[in-house]
């Protein structure tokens, strides 16, 4: 761990230098995601027998985190990258050397399903996916794709239409500049459109809990199937919160406010809310890590993750994310208007960590299955299966 944090921050100046064209072009600099690359980060979730570092969670987080204080579009982009590493176990081994080998890219986006005509040797893919993260760094874009035969959704026995996993090459795909919005800008989270690009049948493969994954991914990592991939979508937030935090620090200590009689630092609401903002984004991150720290465990000991513990990590991605947010929104109030000059990130502090709210894999309406988990309920959250 200690080796590839220091590994950020010999890249943080590139990071940093290349933020505001991240934030003006609406997609992660190419400088940026070079140097991300070079330093092996785009690997870190990779198998080793496919070229990757195959490092624990933790560590994965943490970089991400680190990223996140730095700039949240290329810690974003990052997670989103290797926590596609994570869906590999899926595909046979030659498909998972193609797709994810070397220095793969691969980001996707999840709804909805495209369309996957069979044809000989394979599927004609076609359809629009939104929100694909780093679409302009891919080497390959993964998502679902419903069978197609005759113009008619091919069904499973219980009348729900079969559901492949693709992989479809970057080239044969098309970018749609749209990604216009309120934060997160320069995460270039663009649509992204395929029509009729031919996938291998090696390429598509049925989306449904993972019965024995490829050769290539037996390490404990993969045993936790896709939750690190979930999780990931929470620590830019913890970074993000953490750079506000200090940087609110750094102002405070200087500021006097306009009419003011004192230094802002000398305001006793001032000290106390800043106190609270740090208690709560603490508080979230060492749940955070905890719990995966004792998933982990579970994992290396060759226990099964259970549904029971699959909740618990559920709550621990979601509760952080709402602490860091809180700490973000403490921030904002405390440093008066500060908060919308541009001279400053706290506006974009502000708007980047509310968008990561109303991520559907890990918004605060994720904790409902969560209370139904512990009540003894069927959750009604399908991503529990997996």
């Amino acid at each position: 761990m200690d080796a590839l944090l220091d590994a950020v921050r010999r890249i943080e100046p590139i990071i940093r230098e290349n933020a505001a064209a991240a934030e003006r072009d609406r997609r992660l600099s190419p400088q940026a995601a070079a140097a991300m690359r070079e330093a092996g980060l785009y690997r870190l979730w990779r198998p080793k027998a496919l070229g990757g570092l195959e490092v624990d969670p933790k560590t994965g987080f943490r970089v991400i985190e680190e990223l996140g204080r730095i700039d949240s579009a290329a810690s974003w982009n990052l997670q989103v990258s290797i926590a596609h590493d994570l869906f590999g176990p899926w595909f046979p081994d030659d498909a998972a050397r193609e797709i994810f080998g070397g220095d793969a890219i691969v980001v996707g986006g999840q709804q909805p399903a495209r369309r996957a005509v069979p044809v000989a040797g394979g599927y004609l893919l076609s359809g629009s996916t939104p929100f694909v993260s780093g679409a302009h760094q891919a080497t390959a874009y993964l998502g679902y794709a419903n069978i197609v035969e005759d113009g008619d959704l091919r069904r499973n026995a219980d009348g729900a239409p079969e559901t492949l996993l693709v992989a479809c090459s970057a080239k044969d795909a098309t970018i749609v500049d749209n990604w216009n919005v309120f934060g997160m800008r320069g995460t270039g989270s663009h649509d992204v459109d395929v029509h009729d690009a031919f996938v291998p049948a090696n390429w598509a493969v049925p989306w449904e809990p993972l019965r024995k994954p490829g050769s290539a991914y037996e390490g404990p990592l993969y045993r936790l199937t896709v939750w690190p991939a979930i999780a990931a979508l929470t620590p830019p937030a913890l970074g993000i919160a953490r750079a506000a935090i200090d940087e609110a620090i750094a102002l405070i200590t200087k500021k006097t406010p306009a009419f003011g009689a004192k230094k802002l630092e000398d305001n006793s609401v001032v000290q106390s809310q800043l106190a609270r903002a740090e208690a709560r984004l603490g508080a979230g991150r060492a749940f955070f890590y905890q719990t995966f720290e004792e998933a982990y465990a579970q994992a290396v000991a060759g226990q099964p993750i259970d549904t029971k513990i699959k909740g618990r990590l559920q709550l621990a991605i979601t509760h952080a994310m709402l602490e860091a947010t809180a700490a973000v929104d403490i921030v904002h109030e405390i440093i008066g208007a500060s908060g919308i000059r541009e001279e400053f990130r706290f506006a974009q502090h502000f708007r980047d960590v509310h968008v990561i709210t109303q991520h559907g894999f890990i918004n605060a309406a994720k904790l409902q299955p969560v209370g139904q988990i512990m009540l003894g309920l069927a959750p009604d959250w399908p991503f529990f299966a997996f």
